[in-house]
């Protein structure tokens, strides 16, 4: 039997529905639906509109109601199309080195970077690694994400990637935010791998591929693609490899040099993520694809660089999705609110493309079709925030938490 429930009246529901995919958006276009009212039905949203329509139709199903007393703000659940939360050890030493004048290519020349997080993450237990992710994806959901892209990457090797594959999987059967994994075994060759990087991308795509498919533990394969990691040559085959399986591609594109965006486009990558580097032949290129850009203004804040020029992403014609690149290296703050909101300020973007870059452009970046708005027929992920002006979201820069999350039609987080 079809579980109804009527939640509202929300001061304003900003449904998402109708923007344009790529491309910039004034904040005139925002959709604002005032005292409004969301039936679900299930883990689905079944009807939206004014408040007094939605109680007519609610005592028609003989839905349950969940009353709002107060002015709130509804908006969809935020999706964080880029993390790396699946981790051991800490990077507390590298961001002290970094805050001293050593460059991250440097650190990780040295022993720390990357390595020193697969280091901590072989010694982890499966059972420490999955606490780990349901922690922060905990936290992320208190701060209104839902849904959490989340990579492999600090195993390197067949055996290890599994098991943070596995952790994940479990992870995700044990919160409330949907996790979407992604398998990232090429995050750079790894240290004690006695052949060379061909040998260990055909190791990986050769033995680990099929696993991730029997076992559904990811359909997203992604790969950096940078000075110290693999070349746009070296990842050839590595990725046509994955195309032929049937993976979905991503990929660590321009951070410290360019060449990535070009590998992304190629192979019709779902997303481009980082960036920072790209040059006006990067940003027309990726503006006349499909592959969408994510910005991760943490990294920028982390490594402290330059940002993302999502401004002229936008106004080339791209797609502009924003993540949090939550990692123990290089973003280790994680809040992604913050971070979109920073960009903002810096980059000169409207209240109306950040908020797409977290929402319906981060799905996306997903590939996932059932979220990002707030409309019939998609899932019933909605949060709720305390004030009557939905400006007042970015403005206080994350620091303004959700008083409610709906996951799937279910309150996870309630009202206070």
């Amino acid at each position: 039997m079809k579980k109804y429930t009527l939640i509202g009246p929300f001061k304003q529901i900003l449904t998402m529905t109708g923007l344009p995919l790529k491309g910039p958006l004034s904040d005139e276009q925002l959709p604002i639906l005032e005292n409004g009212g969301i039936i679900m039905v299930d883990d689905k949203i079944h009807a939206i509109g004014s408040y007094p329509e939605m109680q007519t139709k609610a005592n028609h199903l003989n839905a349950q109601n969940i009353p709002i007393q107060s002015n709130m703000v509804c908006l969809p659940g935020l999706i964080d199309a880029h993390t790396h939360i699946c981790f051991g050890g800490s990077r507390a030493k590298d961001y002290a080195l970094r805050n001293s004048g050593k460059t991250y290519l440097e650190i990780a020349k040295a022993g720390g970077g990357i390595w020193d997080t697969v280091t901590e993450t072989r010694k982890a237990t499966t059972s420490s690694l999955i606490e780990g992710v349901k922690k922060r994806a905990d936290r992320h959901l208190a701060h209104g994400v839902t849904t959490i892209e989340v990579k492999s990457g600090y195993g390197l090797s067949v055996e290890e990637e599994l098991k943070m594959l596995r952790a994940i999987a479990q992870a995700d059967k044990e919160c409330h935010p949907d996790l979407i994994a992604t398998c990232m075994a090429a995050h750079m060759v790894p240290k004690d791998y006695q052949g060379s990087p061909a040998d260990y991308l055909l190791e990986i795509s050769t033995l680990l591929f099929p696993i991730l498919k029997k076992e559904k533990l990811a359909n997203r394969i992604d790969a950096f693609v940078e000075e110290g990691a693999f070349s746009p040559v070296s990842i050839a085959a590595y990725f046509d490899n994955a195309k032929a399986i049937g993976f979905d591609i991503t990929v660590h594109a321009d951070q410290f040099s360019t060449g990535g965006s070009d590998v992304a486009v190629k192979y019709k990558a779902v997303s481009a993520d980082h960036l920072e580097s790209s040059t006006e032949k990067e940003i027309q290129l990726l503006a006349k694809s499909n592959t969408v850009a994510t910005a991760l203004p943490g990294a920028s804040m982390g490594l402290g660089c330059s940002y993302t020029p999502a401004r002229r992403l936008l106004d080339a014609g791209a797609a502009l999705a924003i993540a949090s690149d939550w990692n123990p290296g290089s973003a280790p703050m994680g809040n992604l609110l913050i971070q979109a909101a920073v960009l903002g300020t810096f980059e000169k973007l409207t209240n109306t493309e950040v908020l797409a870059g977290i929402t319906f452009r981060a799905a996306a970046a997903l590939n996932l079709k059932d979220r990002g708005t707030l409309k019939t027929g998609l899932l019933a992920d909605l949060i709720a925030f305390p004030t009557d002006n939905y400006q007042e979201i970015l403005y206080q820069q994350g620091m303004m938490l959700p008083s409610l999350v709906c996951k799937k039609g279910k309150l996870v987080v309630g009202i206070n």
